[in-house]
């Protein structure tokens, strides 16, 4: 389908992205545009924006530019890289004879053509829906009303929009309770590893850092990797063991992109709540993408926004990833400023370099206060032998006339779970 790209240049307006040039925003829409292979780009084109008229979102002279380009080019579709109200998207369309998307419509799209796994499929329907809602307009010229009752004596029925409003509000109830069983199974599983004291750890971060490379790496899986925005959708949790030593969750989730739509976030809420009840949050970065603090700070704000009811956060690491595209000079400044950081770990995922670092910081994070203690067990008490080993907290046994002397370095809960086995 032949497509004309629009991304705006905000001048003395406050609703858009402040402090990113107009080239690096154009920039990310385009990739977002072209990570959809049935879309050809035939223009490109950046509009100032001084003035957004109701109806429109542009003012006459720049919809006639619009509609200009879109005859010259005869372009089936319009993605401008804003949200646009269903008044003016309806208008847009009417203008320029042309399907007009706006940016979370775009972002919708992508999310349905990656979704594979159950949930996810459900989570991009409910933001659909909710999304379309609200975009309803009368476009059904052979139906006035809906005749009610039967024969010729029935009164007006309901109008067509109303009719489907009815059905896409019946839909979103559907998936909801669907999304909520889903809910409630992760909710069995986390219970599961708390009383088990398998930690959780969750991968964060912007769109195309690399988050699925560091995830493949760690837990030896094969998720897809690429350098395209949102090459991976659906949420994936492995194990791994952190150090050889102790097992741990991680949790790959659907990167984060300025502008998210607020019914992504609301329909990824199941998603997202791994991230709330992770143990520590390892938020990835791109360290050789100039929009990196930038992204960053996208990212530390999709967070705040997700529903933390009082619970208290866990600690963050900061990964800075790429460093193979980084030139010397940089990296060693990088260096020396984060060499006393504990909560900081540069690496590059591409050549795997700085992973051990990573593990171990992960595992101060992660491995509770412990201390060694001596352990006798008699023969028979094998069941107990069996857990100590099992937990990785055994680092010496001693096989005496009477039993085992077994040193162990453990925590005060898992010293507390060891009495109550019962042989």
């Amino acid at each position: 389908m032949r497509c004309i790209v629009v991304c705006l240049n905000s001048l003395n307006l406050n609703n858009f992205d402040s402090g990113r040039t107009p080239n690096a925003q154009s920039n990310e829409f385009v990739g977002l545009v072209s990570s959809l292979n049935n879309l050809k780009i035939v223009k490109k084109t950046i509009i100032n924006i001084t003035k957004i008229k109701a109806g429109t979102f542009f003012t006459s002279g720049k919809l006639s530019e619009l509609v200009s380009s879109v005859s010259d080019y005869k372009a089936e579709l319009v993605l401008i890289d804003t949200k646009l109200s269903p008044m003016q998207q309806r208008n847009l369309e009417r203008f320029l004879k042309a399907k007009v998307i706006d940016r979370t419509g775009l972002i919708l799209e992508i999310f349905g053509s990656r979704a594979q796994t159950r949930e996810g499929v459900l989570q991009v329907e409910l933001a659909h829906l909710e999304y379309q809602r609200s975009r309803l307009v009368r476009s059904w010229t052979h139906l006035e009303r809906q005749r009610g009752g039967a024969g010729f004596m029935g009164g007006p029925g309901e109008t067509q929009i109303e009719s489907d409003r009815r059905a896409i509000a019946e839909k979103i109830v559907r998936i909801k309770k669907l999304l909520t069983k889903v809910m409630k199974t992760r909710l069995v599983h986390r219970k599961s590893r708390k009383k088990n004291q398998i930690p959780t750890v969750a991968l964060v971060g912007y769109t195309n850092v690399g988050k699925s490379s560091i995830f493949n790496y760690l837990t030896d899986s094969n998720v897809l990797a690429q350098d395209m925005l949102f090459a991976t959708l659906d949420p994936t949790m492995r194990s791994f063991n952190l150090l050889g030593k102790k097992k741990v969750i991680l949790s790959d989730t659907v990167g984060f992109i300025s502008n998210l739509p607020t019914t992504l976030i609301s329909a990824f809420k199941a998603t997202l709540e791994e991230v709330i009840n992770a143990d520590l949050i390892i938020h990835v970065r791109d360290l050789s993408d100039p929009e990196d603090k930038f992204q960053a700070l996208n990212v530390e704000k999709t967070i705040d926004e997700l529903q933390w009811d009082g619970r208290k956060r866990p600690p963050i690491i900061e990964i800075y990833n790429k460093i193979d595209k980084v030139d010397k000079i940089r990296l060693e400044a990088l260096i020396k400023r984060n060499i006393n950081k504990n909560d900081t770990v540069l690496l590059s995922a591409y050549f795997g370099d700085g992973f051990q670092v990573l593990e171990k910081t992960m595992w101060n994070y992660l491995e509770p206060i412990s201390k060694k203690e001596i352990v006798f067990l008699d023969f028979n008490q094998a069941k107990k032998r069996a857990w100590l080993f099992s937990k990785n907290v055994v680092s010496r046994e001693d096989i005496l006339d009477d039993g085992f002397s077994i040193t162990v370095v453990w925590s005060h809960e898992q010293k507390n779970l060891f009495n109550r086995i019962v042989c």
